[in-house]
């Protein structure tokens, strides 16, 4: 199988963290017998959430994450103390990620600002303690909220912006040999057509400690919109570069 340095497309199933359940609780002190309510909230669970980093090009890190769970929240507790907020996930993704309900195909956001933060999969709100349920007609309130779940469900992310150059060209044209000599990427190099089967990533350095990311292209023949070749395979990486 070809391996790449370069994957522009993952699909995953998330699952965030439900919230945890309100507490029913009574304020017993010794001189207080008969205390009101004080059962405490739970508290929310961990988002998972996408957050841009322009020093990514390549969903290649997240390639195996096949499942990926939040924590829930914790349950809340006696004398108004609520429970602890489960811990959010955040996932670095490249400028120009897409996420995209698996299901529907549906567009969620686009991530393409460095530090730009979007909530995959939302988590659960927690339940409120029965302090809350506390009314003129009601001063013992013996329930309380349970947690709310946290979304589930499969998710795809796509890159729409790869590279700053690709190189398009025939099979066996040399565009891998090129990249090569300008980057510090090692791609597959033989002799025959159709050597490079996915694309391959490079960063090429030039004057004032600058650098720009160069693309090697799988080639093109004539026929690869009827399915010659590589087909709509190759068409597909090439509009996502040039578009």
């Amino acid at each position: 199988m070809a391996q790449s340095n370069f994957i522009d497309h993952v699909r995953f199933h998330c699952k965030a963290g439900n919230g945890g359940a309100g507490a029913v609780s009574f304020r017993r002190e010794k001189h207080v017998p008969k205390g009101g309510p004080d059962g405490g909230n739970g508290g929310r669970g961990g988002h998972i959430i996408l957050r841009g980093n322009v020093q990514l090009w390549t969903l290649l890190h997240l390639r195996y994450r096949k499942h990926i769970t939040a924590k829930n929240g914790g349950n809340g507790f006696g004398s108004r103390s609520s429970g602890a907020e489960g811990e959010d996930i955040y996932l670095d993704v490249p400028l120009g990620t897409i996420a995209r309900d698996s299901e529907t195909n549906e567009i969620l956001f686009e991530v393409n600002e460095e530090g730009e933060e979007h909530i995959l999969a939302q988590a659960g709100r927690g339940g409120l303690g029965n302090e809350n349920f506390k009314t003129a007609t009601n001063k013992a309130p013996r329930y309380a909220q349970p947690g709310e779940e946290g979304v589930e469900g499969w998710f795809v992310l796509e890159l729409k912006l790869l590279a700053d150059v690709g190189l398009v060209g025939f099979p066996n044209a040399g565009k891998s040999t090129l990249l090569s000599v300008l980057s510090a990427a090692k791609p597959e190099i033989a002799d025959y057509a159709f050597t490079t089967l996915v694309p391959n990533l490079g960063v090429v350095g030039y004057r004032e400690n600058k650098s720009f990311v160069m693309a090697d292209i799988p080639g093109i023949i004539e026929g690869a919109s009827e399915g010659k070749g590589l087909g709509i395979r190759f068409l597909r990486e090439t509009l996502f570069y040039f578009l």
